[in-house]
């Protein structure tokens, strides 16, 4: 228990800590980033386009650029739905910027361009290797006028090296597929000569590596934050979503270095630790964990089967492939006559009254099952927002909570060029004349 100032009665660790963090009384609060500027270049590219939304969700002013004709990201989007003319992978990273159009075909735009990066802070753009550069947007030329400027690239061969210049449009998929993590992810083959049509690498099922792109050149631009503060100075980060997804991939090189050969694909198995994974029971799927010697005698006192635990007593037993089968069956068989409820009863009633080892029940939920949960809705992991040009739209929330500068989202993506009209205004003093007389000239 927590004690209040002023007899305030003692508060649980939980009231306190929603008090606190409760993303639903972030209004008032400080943004930690408020005083940056942002120009969002990303074409054709998620990555880029999460980073500045991290940034944008942490207060920085992100001004995302876009050909007049739109971004075409924006057309990413399931059977090319668009709702109110924009796809809905776009429609979730817009959030918190203002959209402009500008032409770096000419050479107008680009001087325009110039302009506005003399007063940000962060660049960020997912162009070829060079393109930029080619057209004297490069860091080597804005840094020039702006040595406090940083500024990020995003490639999936990043701008040097043997494949940096191959040409190849940085893809989420050649991202996936680049990085190794695709090697190993998919259902092993039964046959390897005469694989079964599902049994091939497989991609993961969102953009995970542009989402990993993303995020970790947002951590890599608030570290150059840090260091401008005390240096004085700005730099050029450089970033590839491949080598980001392939940052995630745990123990696989090091697993090759140990054996000289790379992790089989076991698909729902896992080379380190089993079981650690998902089982058919009568209401769809459960997720187990009982992989230490202690934990697998727990689940298999649960499951009433000693002989199971003395069959595969030690982890180097639990780990060999055709052990995993035989384990998965008879576990199965228990799993696959109970609903998840029953499971995760029997399981938390052990963990509770015996705890002998502890094991760990999850469910398998569809996106719909999530958009129900209520501790998700308690928490703001999801926000229903009502919004002058796209409607009532419900988003994924960002999944910080902060005591003193808490993100937050404000509005979410705006139309192609919404906010031409303010930020050429705000940013270079433009009148209503002479911004049309760009939009007819096909620079913004």
């Amino acid at each position: 228990m927590v004690g209040g100032d002023d007899g305030e009665r003692e508060k649980s660790w939980g009231e306190w800590i929603r008090e606190a963090n409760d993303p639903a009384r972030v209004a008032g609060k400080p943004e930690a980033l408020e005083h940056l500027k942002v120009l969002d270049c990303s074409h054709a590219n998620l990555s880029g386009c999460f980073c500045t939304s991290i940034l944008g969700e942490l207060g920085a002013e992100v001004i995302q650029v876009e050909p007049p004709g739109g971004d075409p990201a924006r057309s990413f989007s399931p059977h090319g739905y668009q709702h109110m003319g924009t796809g809905l992978g776009y429609l979730n990273e817009g959030r918190n910027k203002f959209h402009i159009s500008l032409n770096f075909e000419t050479e107008e735009g680009r001087e325009i361009f110039r302009k506005l990066a003399r007063q940000a802070d962060i660049v960020v753009e997912t162009f070829q290797p060079g393109v930029m550069d080619a057209w004297g947007l490069g860091y080597r030329q804005l840094s020039q006028d702006h040595p406090g400027l940083i500024y990020c690239a995003l490639h999936t061969y990043g701008q040097f090296g043997p494949k940096a210049g191959c040409g190849k449009a940085d893809l989420d998929l050649v991202d996936q597929a680049y990085s190794g993590v695709t090697s190993v992810t998919g259902e092993p083959a039964g046959d390897p000569e005469h694989p079964a049509p599902w049994e091939i690498p497989t991609r993961q099922g969102n953009w995970m590596a542009w989402y990993a792109g993303g995020a970790w050149a947002a951590v890599a631009v608030m570290a150059a934050l840090h260091f401008r503060k005390f240096a004085g100075k700005g730099q050029f980060i450089d970033v590839s979503p491949a080598e980001a997804l392939g940052r995630c991939i745990n123990y696989n090189l090091t697993y090759y270095h140990a054996f000289q050969e790379t992790i089989p694909r076991v698909g729902n198995y896992d080379v380190g630790v089993f079981p650690y994974t998902y089982f058919k029971c009568l209401d769809g799927y459960v997720f187990l964990s009982g992989f230490s010697d202690v934990n697998w005698k727990a689940l298999c006192t649960i499951l009433e089967r000693p002989d199971l635990q003395k069959q595969f007593p030690t982890i180097s037993d639990r780990l060999n492939i055709d052990n995993m089968t035989i384990m998965y069956r008879e576990i199965e068989k228990w799993t696959e006559t109970r609903t998840y409820d029953q499971i995760y009863s029997a399981v938390m009633d052990y963990n509770r009254n015996i705890g002998e080892g502890i094991v760990a029940p999850g469910r398998i939920s569809s996106a719909m099952e999530a958009m129900d949960m209520e501790n998700f809705w308690v928490r703001r992991v999801f926000e229903k927002l009502e919004d002058p040009h796209y409607q009532r739209v419900t988003l994924a929330n960002q999944p910080w909570k902060m005591t003193e500068t808490p993100p937050r989202v404000k509005w979410i993506c705006r139309p192609v060029g919404a906010d031409n009209e303010y930020i050429y205004n705000l940013k270079l003093g433009w009148g209503p004349h002479q911004l049309e007389e760009m939009k007819r000239k096909g620079v913004v």
